[in-house]
């Protein structure tokens, strides 16, 4: 049975990290605790900030024998209330731990603290004349940490894959404070169980990572990119098609976006310009990269979209010639979120479906969303070079916010359920946390759900890490 957190306990705890590491005041709280989307709220009154590994271990250490909880936590950027924590309850946040402990440019290789900034790391590759490819909207403020606890995807997954596959090695502090120094730097490693790949995704309930070890990819020298308009999602998985097998598979993002997305972005930010003129059903976002010198891939782009354009896959095409208009381009498709947030309350969802599966997914979620819910304006945008969209559904004109957000797990489960009929998964990239836990035993198997019981058993007997995140059951 877990316990709240004691007045021992806090002046042990308190004790060891000091006073740079203890956050007790209220105004100082207040960050730590709010959540994203603004659906959980911490009501924890202490968050403490370790110094390094060490440290990290020593606090899980205390907090284990006294069975107090610990909520682990890197930039509070997730959606999902993987990081909320109770009264009496211990919030980790690793922001103190971010130092870029080695880098090889020629191994291309990178070693950072879980507390690095995405950003932080991606600055650190290009300095040494590499590439960490892992891209989000949040990177500037998310954690590595926090990354590889929920295994990101982002934007370029289509080419270097998501969180876990970029991954070699982890160091991990268990949940009981024993420290499993796993920082690899080996592509193969054949010693039984990969409990890199069990750590990576599990949201901090099996144990907090503190640092990782993760691969570097030659600069690309270049970078082709356009926006461009498709007459519906089927059109737009032709031309990904198309300059993947024109550009010899060196499609490094595909992004999707509706009209509906679009008309949020130009109508609440006064500041956005589309570069085509006419509107259209569907944007396209769309990137190659690579290539031995500047705009080598440059005559290949051009030919494919205007191979494109005569077979009717595309209606428009805009094609970026500098690198503010890349940037540009990228703003537009990276503000959707915040845009949507002036229209009023807004039921999401983060799904993935096999590629062929998009438009039919589109289809019917849409229409089953605006049959439950009349009037409902459908945000759907995302990654479509790796089947994972953003399906978001915001409230009608006019409607009363509260009654529709309560319209959230209804919501949820038709869409769901259709991703599930699909052959898709109902958390491509935020994970499952709080919000979707008790959702899984829907749509995962009686087997899978008994597989994560055992192993959350096994590497955490009293719950302390993480309770009622991820796995649906309490743990006593």
């Amino acid at each position: 049975m877990l316990q709240p957190l004691n007045t021992e306990l806090r002046q042990r705890l308190r004790a060891l990290v000091g006073e740079a590491g203890w956050i007790g005041d209220a105004a100082r709280l207040s960050p730590y605790l709010a959540e994203q989307r603004a659906r959980f709220v911490s009501t924890a009154d202490v968050v403490i900030c370790p110094e390094n590994t060490e440290q990290v271990a020593q606090v899980l250490a205390l907090c284990h024998a006294a069975r107090v909880a610990v909520i682990p936590q890197g930039g509070n950027t997730g959606l999902v209330g993987g990081s909320v924590a109770q009264a009496g309850q211990v919030i980790v946040n690793l922001r103190r731990m971010n130092r870029i402990r080695a880098i090889d440019a020629r191994a291309r290789v990178i070693t950072a603290d879980a507390g690095c900034l995405l950003a932080q790391v991606q600055h650190a590759a290009a300095e040494v004349g590499c590439l960490f490819p892992l891209s989000l909207a949040a990177e500037g403020s998310c954690q590595i940490g926090g990354n590889l606890a929920t295994n990101a995807g982002g934007t370029n997954a289509v080419h270097y894959g998501v969180a876990r596959d970029l991954a070699l090695g982890l160091e991990v502090v268990l949940a009981d404070g024993q420290i499993w120094q796993g920082l690899s730097q080996l592509k193969k490693d054949n010693t039984g169980y990969d409990l890199r790949n069990l750590m990576i995704g599990s949201e901090g309930t099996l144990g907090i990572i503190t640092a990782a070890t993760l691969k570097l990819f030659a600069a690309p020298a270049d970078i082709q990119t356009a926006w461009l308009t498709v007459p519906d999602p089927a059109r737009a998985l032709a031309v990904l098609q198309r300059l993947q097998t024109a550009s010899d598979q060196r499609v490094t993002a595909c992004e999707l976006m509706s009209a509906q997305s679009i008309d949020f972005v130009t109508q609440y930010l006064p500041s956005a310009r589309l570069p085509v003129s006419a509107r259209a059903p569907w944007h396209v976002l769309i990137e190659v990269a690579g290539g031995s010198h500047s705009g080598a891939l440059k005559p290949v782009f051009e030919a494919a979209l205007t191979a494109a354009l005569e077979a009717g896959e595309i209606t428009d095409a805009a094609l970026a010639h500098s690198d503010a208009q890349r940037a540009q381009m990228w703003r537009l498709r990276k503000s959707i979120p915040a845009a949507q947030k002036p229209a009023g309350g807004s039921i999401k969802h983060d799904i993935c479906v096999p590629l062929a599966q998009i438009p039919a997914f589109i289809a019917r979620a849409s229409a089953a969303v605006t049959q439950l819910l009349p009037g409902a304006r459908v945000c759907a945008f995302g990654h479509v070079g790796d089947g994972n969209l953003h399906f978001n559904i915001s409230q009608p004109q006019g409607a009363d916010r509260a009654a529709f957000l309560a319209q959230w797990e209804a919501c949820n489960e038709v869409v769901h359920d259709i991703t599930r009929a699909l052959g898709g998964s109902i958390a491509a990239e935020h994970g499952i946390g709080r919000l979707k836990r008790d959702a899984l035993p829907r749509y995962k198997s009686a087997a899978a759900l008994a597989a994560m019981r055992a192993i959350k058993r096994a590497l955490d007997p009293h719950g302390i890490l993480n309770p009622g995140a991820v796995v649906p059951e309490d743990l006593e």
